[in-house]
């Protein structure tokens, strides 16, 4: 059994990747912190876990968790994470960071939307972004993974094949539609999340400035080989969970429907990316570690639409962070992560 440390494990995504670890047949939980809640026992912040777990919550002190864990999960905000990783990749430890600060390879980029310099920018480098579907083979070998945002996941998954195959018209601006479960952002309180300020609504938020766009721009250009335009707006859904995510996406010239499927081949031995003939719904993939994609033709063919649907707390957090764990482990990539969702 490997020994595994989760860092910030009182909020949404710590709760999760606990949920879902319950159920790995490889490891064992073995420290858990909290700043606020050091002392107290675990499931007085996720009660959902009685029976499950018999933890303390633990300050965080990197040399005292990193004796006793071989694989740390670091569930902190933003700016905060940058320097506990730091400290644990010098360790020797392998890690999973699942804030946004190893994700830009740009320390300026980085200040620019995060408003910290980054102090650990050696590690920006040789951190390995874990969209695990597209970078499979280096996460096998990383010390570091920077686990993808929520968004960027639901975002890149759909459009990787499509822009790594050159069909994409970069002279125009791909339009990217997202909207997303509540719990996205965060389990602190505050008055954009308050229960009546977002049920029964449909908000937009952070139009052109939303964190996680430079994220989607660096990846995209990857898969390209060019830089890509895009449009990126986000809004929040009065739903606990889910990602639902549309994408408009210019072609170089139309494509039928064989040409799709044979640009979608890539995909089709993917555990956890389904392809679907009809929309997908968030309410299909909640829970679970799954990407749903279904691709539709506009009627002139010259722009596709591209939908995707995955739980914003699984594969956009925890789930994912675990299927790169697994790898950096050498074992099964889906392991623990198989179970169907939940419905209704």
């Amino acid at each position: 059994m490997k020994k595994i440390a989760i860092i910030g494990a009182t909020g949404y995504t710590g709760g999760e990747l606990l949920r879902l670890l319950t159920r790995h047949p490889k490891v064992s939980v073995t420290s858990v912190t909290s700043h606020q809640s050091a002392g107290k026992p675990l499931t007085d912040r996720h009660p959902f876990l009685k029976g499950h777990y018999d933890l303390t919550l633990e300050s965080l002190d990197v040399k005292k968790i990193g004796e006793k864990a071989d694989l740390i999960f670091v569930a902190l905000s933003h700016t905060t994470a940058m320097d506990p990783v730091k400290k644990f990749i010098h360790l020797g430890k392998k890690v999973v960071d699942l804030s946004a600060d190893y994700r830009l390879k740009s320390a300026a980029t980085y200040r620019k939307w995060y408003g910290k310099t980054h102090t650990a920018t050696s590690l920006l480098k040789k951190g390995v972004y874990g969209l695990t579907e597209i970078y499979r083979d280096s996460i096998q070998s990383a010390q570091l993974v920077s686990n993808p945002g929520c968004y960027p996941t639901g975002t890149l998954l759909p459009l990787y094949p499509f822009l790594k195959a050159g069909l994409v018209d970069l002279e125009r601006e791909i339009i990217i539609d997202a909207k997303s479960g509540i719990s996205g952002a965060g389990r602190a309180p505050s008055t954009k999340t308050h229960f009546p300020e977002i049920n029964e609504g449909l908000l937009p938020y952070n139009i052109g400035s939303h964190r996680h766009f430079p994220e989607i721009q660096q990846e995209a250009a990857h898969f390209s080989g060019k830089k890509t335009k895009a449009i990126f707006t986000p809004y929040l859904l009065p739903v606990n969970r889910g990602i639902l995510t549309t994408i408009y996406l210019p072609l170089q010239s139309p494509m039928t429907q064989k040409q799709i499927d044979v640009t979608l081949n890539p995909y089709k031995k993917e555990p956890f990316i389904r392809i679907l003939k009809n929309p997908p719904n968030i309410s299909a993939v909640r829970g679970t570690n799954y990407c749903d994609i279904a691709i539709f033709k506009t009627p002139s063919r010259h722009m596709l639409i591209l939908i995707s649907a995955i739980d914003n707390l699984v594969k956009g957090a925890a789930g994912q962070a675990i299927q790169n764990m697994n790898l950096m482990m050498g074992w099964e990539e889906s392991l623990g992560l198989k179970d169907p969702g939940l419905f209704p």
